[in-house]
C-alpha cells in the first residue's frame, strides 16, 4: 500500500461508502469473468462494504471477499448477505493455493504493494484463472464533472488509470483492457455525500474539507448545466484489466 493511512481511512464512513459510491455495470462484471463456468469462485480482493461482491453474487457465482478495514468488513457483512469476509491484504490472502477461478479488485488496486500482491494473487488463482482489477473514473470529458474532480483533487480519471495500470508481472498473461459507459443519479448534496466518502477529504485537515465543500456548493449554484437541478446524472467510465493466469 502506497499510503497506509489513506488506505485505511474508509471504515470512519463505511455505511456513506456502500450507499453513494458507483456500483459496477453487469456488462464489465460479465466481461472480466468470461469464460469461467457458473459458479465460479470469485475473490473480491480490498472489498470495501461489498458493492463488487453484490454485483457478482447478483450474476450466479461465489464470491469470497477479503478486506483490511475492520470498519469495511462489518458493513460489509450487513450489506452482502451470502458471503462471510475475511481479514487480509492482496499481501497476505487468507485463502490456500489455487482455491479460486477469480480474483477482482473494485479501486483498490492502487494502494496494493505490487510485486507481493501479484505473486499472491498467483497464488490463490487456478491455472488460467481470471486477474481483473476495476474502476469507476468519472467522465471528465464532461465539463462540470472536470470542475468536480479540480475542486475535491480526486486525482483518478481515465487518463491517469489506464497509463498506469497494465502489466501484473511474469505469472501473468498480457492485459485485456475494456471499458463500458453509464451513470448514477444523484442530488446535489448526494455527489458532496459521495466526495466526503474519498481518502483525500477524509484524511484532510478541517479547512482543507470546508474550502473543498464551500466551493462545491458554488459549483452546484453557479454552473449552467447543474443550476436548478434537483438530480444530476454523474457519468462513468468504467475500466476492466482482464489477465490470465500462466
Amino acid at each position: 500500500m502506497t499510503d497506509p493511512t489513506q488506505a485505511l481511512s474508509f471504515g470512519a464512513a463505511a455505511a456513506e461508502y456502500d450507499r453513494f459510491r458507483p456500483r459496477y455495470p453487469e456488462a464489465a462484471l460479465r466481461w472480466a469473468l468470461d469464460g469461467l463456468a457458473v459458479p465460479a469462485t470469485v475473490v473480491d480482493l480490498g472489498a470495501g462494504t461489498g458493492i463488487l461482491s453484490r454485483g457478482v453474487l447478483a450474476l450466479g457465482h461465489e464470491v469470497v471477499p477479503v478486506e483490511p478495514d475492520p470498519g469495511m468488513r462489518a458493513q460489509l457483512a450487513v450489506a452482502t448477505p451470502g458471503t462471510t469476509p475475511l481479514a487480509g491484504s492482496a499481501e497476505a490472502v487468507p485463502l490456500p493455493d489455487g482455491s479460486a477461478d477469480a480474483v477482482l479488485v473494485g479501486q483498490a488496486y492502487h494502494w496494493f504493494d505490487k510485486e507481493p500482491a501479484h505473486a499472491e494473487i498467483a497464488r490463490v488463482l487456478r491455472p488460467c484463472g481470471t486477474f481483473a482489477p476495476i474502476w469507476n473514473t468519472r467522465d471528465e470529458r464532461v465539463a462540470w464533472v472536470a470542475e468536480l474532480g479540480r475542486i475535491a483533487l480526486l486525482g483518478d480519471n481515465a487518463g491517469d488509470v489506464t497509463a498506469k495500470y497494465g502489466d501484473f508481472g511474469p505469472a501473468f498473461e498480457p492485459v485485456e483492457l475494456g471499458e463500458f459507459a453509464h451513470t448514477t443519479t444523484l442530488t446535489p448534496d448526494e455527489v458532496v455525500g459521495m466526495l466526503h466518502t474519498r481518502s483525500y477529504w477524509l484524511t484532510a485537515p478541517a479547512a482543507e474539507r470546508e474550502k473543498i465543500d464551500r466551493e462545491l456548493r458554488d459549483l452546484f449554484a453557479t454552473h449552467p448545466d447543474l443550476v436548478g437541478r434537483e438530480t444530476v446524472e454523474l457519468p462513468y467510465r468504467t475500466f476492466v484489466f482482464r489477465s490470465r493466469r500462466r
